[in-house]
């Protein structure tokens, strides 16, 4: 049993197996905004800091907007997967290990998969986290910081007064470590902030690397800064290359850069111009165009017909 609980190759003839199918293919497939998606977002800190309610709301914001998404739950997996584990060290790192590795096969599926364990030892997070990269899979580590004073108050499970009273030895900030992230991808206060503003710091940080679109987060994009950004965003401004154009030109760009009207996301291209010629609307404004490229080219062989009927003599 110890040898197995150690990060060690024991099967012998074991080789790994290509599969046929791209990401780029399970992109187009899953779900409905189109991409590949898949990634591992772990949420780490002391049991009862929030992790599975911050999860559990994002998997759900996640779905209806079409994003695939799956929580994987510390208790849920010990009543599995890991269920003959239990919380030496050892076991609580072969647990981390095996949840590193299921992670990762479902961020490569293309799901955006979200981890909700208290995983204390910085070097089992590492390896999670190496686990992803070495696979060309992105990997972010979320420290939900809530204090120990505030996870003993909700003590929802009743753990806390089970460990104080000596009961559950081994028990996570009472008399077991937690190495807190260095360096995490991103910090949740989850003792100070609401749900939905935990949700939404998630939300603008997977936004940023390209995991979530615009789209699917908002139907109009705002195109006025900030008022507690307009100063910032004018010494930016200041310091770009400078080049002189007519109030004319100023204005013909400024219709051109806003996109003529939201959602639409920047200059207008082909597919949104027929789109509006021919239904009035925009069919797709996430930035995967597979879905609109078969009826754009419907619509190209339909003109191509009339053209011909046309110079055949036919109405």
């Amino acid at each position: 049993m110890a040898s197995t609980l150690k990060n060690k190759q024991v099967a012998t003839n074991v080789y790994e197996q290509v599969h046929h199918v791209s990401r780029d293919k399970r992109g187009q497939v899953m779900g409905t905004r189109g991409g590949f998606r898949g990634c591992t977002v772990w949420f780490t800190g002391l049991s009862g800091a929030g992790k599975t309610t911050i999860s559990f709301a994002l998997e759900e914001y996640l779905c209806h907007r079409g994003i695939p998404s799956y929580s994987l739950d510390g208790d849920n997996l010990r009543k599995g997967l890991n269920k003959n584990l239990g919380f030496t060290q050892e076991d609580r790192e072969e647990n981390i290990r095996r949840v590193s590795e299921v992670s990762k096969l479902f961020a490569d599926g293309g799901v955006v998969c979200l981890t909700s364990f208290i995983s204390p030892y910085a070097k089992d997070r590492d390896q999670a986290r190496k686990v992803h990269e070495d696979n060309g899979l992105k990997f972010f580590e979320i420290y939900v910081d809530t204090s120990l004073d505030v996870c003993e108050s909700r003590d929802v499970k009743g753990l806390y007064k089970k460990a104080r009273a000596g009961l559950i030895k081994g028990f996570t900030g009472i008399d077991s470590k937690y190495e807190a992230p260095e360096r995490p991808d991103l910090v949740i206060h989850g003792g100070k902030d609401g749900i939905d503003i935990c949700v939404q710091d998630v939300v603008k940080l997977l936004q940023a690397h390209e995991i979530i679109p615009q789209s699917a987060v908002e139907s109009v994009k705002e195109l006025f800064v900030p008022a507690d950004k307009v100063e910032i965003a004018r010494q930016e401004a200041e310091a770009l290359p400078c080049l002189n154009i007519t109030k004319l030109d100023t204005q013909w760009l400024q219709v051109l850069s806003e996109g003529w009207a939201s959602p639409l996301n920047g200059f207008m291209r082909e597919e949104e111009f027929l789109q509006c010629q021919h239904f009035g609307c925009l069919l797709d404004v996430s930035t995967d165009t597979t879905s609109i490229n078969g009826t754009v080219n419907a619509l190209r062989r339909k003109v191509q017909n009339i053209r011909k009927s046309a110079r055949c003599g036919f109405t």
